[in-house]
């Protein structure tokens, strides 16, 4: 199971994310991407969502 997280501290809230994987990401209250459904990452392409992210908020493993 591929493993995605989100650093809040990097994260510009572009939510270009979510456009890519919306099933796994969500941008919360604070206009910061979240991780809402990691088990849903083997679903879409969690990893090009982590290299397109233009701060590189978002790590992705398997």
């Amino acid at each position: 199971m591929a493993k995605v997280k989100v650093d809040p501290e990097k994260c510009i809230g572009c939510g270009l994310c979510v456009s890519l994987c919306p099933d796994v990401f969500e941008l919360g209250s604070d206009g910061k991407s979240h991780v809402k459904n990691p088990k849903a990452c083997d679903k879409c392409d969690c990893k090009q969502a982590a290299e397109s992210c233009p701060v590189q908020a978002i790590t992705y493993s398997k």
